[in-house]
């Protein structure tokens, strides 16, 4: 098996041109965006990585391009960027102190002020903890949900509408998991039709994190909210990110969720500030 490419953002190349300065022969970094550590050495000419060397002016480039991630193939960058043919929306990999989260055309996909993206995904989860049995996860992205609920759940359905959003997850190391955990099925296709062929009551969690209304205003309507509550088993718990319920925008997005979820058979919906969302049951 091939060894995984190195991903670095300005997170890493900042510190070993710092290093440089310093006249370190070796230096500690990530070759995954902060997944594990390495120690590689500092030459003349740049850093010595697995498959080549990456120059200074490489490094000094990734420094200097602080809403970027790069794969590194044999001393030669390329930027995670993807136009999808889909959506024709451009997809970019955002680093940040944790784990990267996807700019679409510009917009975040995850909370990246005062906390990372993967420390968001948990706290999404947390809000309809434990989660056991069969699992929906409505909107893969970079499949940090999929990933942290497959942890207890026996079975994650994932679906995702873009390809381009899987293309950028498998150069994105800490989308790794979203591929070979077996207990993990990935659903190419528009979540409005893929419901449909999904079985009734077939599922304990639904985690329904989907973009804005302004790029997916069907998946916060009425209709698609019914066939949420068709999938959920009587126990079940579904899971509705929305967005800050501090600003105007998530002020009023949340109340319209909120009646529309009880139009459409939910008993009980319930704010969950901290994690930006509501959680409804049957």
């Amino acid at each position: 098996m091939a060894e995984p490419p190195v991903v670095f953002s300005h997170v890493q190349a900042r510190p070993l041109l710092d290093a440089r300065v310093t006249g370190c022969g070796n230096s500690e970094t990530s070759l995954d965006l902060g997944l594990t550590r390495a120690v590689v050495p500092l030459t003349a000419d740049g850093v010595a990585l697995p498959d080549g060397v990456l120059s200074w002016d490489a490094l000094a480039r990734i420094a200097d391009a602080p809403n970027k991630c790069f794969v590194v193939e044999a001393g030669q960058l390329r930027e995670i960027r993807v136009l999808s043919e889909t959506t024709n929306w451009v997809r970019t990999l955002l680093p940040t102190n944790g784990a990267p989260t996807t700019l679409i055309s510009g917009i975040p996909m995850h909370r990246v002020l005062g906390i990372d993206p993967w420390a968001d995904t948990l706290r999404k989860v947390k809000t309809i903890a434990p989660l056991t049995g069969q699992v929906l996860d409505t909107a893969t992205g970079l499949g940090y949900t999929a990933i942290a609920a497959a942890q207890t759940a026996e079975q994650v359905v994932t679906i995702e509408l873009d390809p381009a959003a899987l293309e950028i997850a498998r150069l994105n190391p800490w989308s790794r998991t979203l591929f070979d955990n077996p207990r993990i099925t990935q659903v190419i296709g528009d979540a409005c039709d893929e419901v449909g062929r999904l079985a009734s009551g077939a599922f304990t969690r639904i985690l329904h994190d989907p973009p804005t209304m302004a790029l997916g205003g069907e998946l916060y309507s009425g209709a698609f909210y019914g066939e949420l509550r068709r999938l959920l088993a009587r126990n079940g718990r579904l899971f509705h990110y929305i967005g800050d319920p501090e600003s105007a925008y998530g002020r009023n997005t949340t109340r319209g969720v909120m009646r529309r979820l009880h139009e459409a058979g939910f008993s009980r919906v319930t704010r969950r500030p901290e994690a930006f969302g509501v959680v409804a049951t049957p």
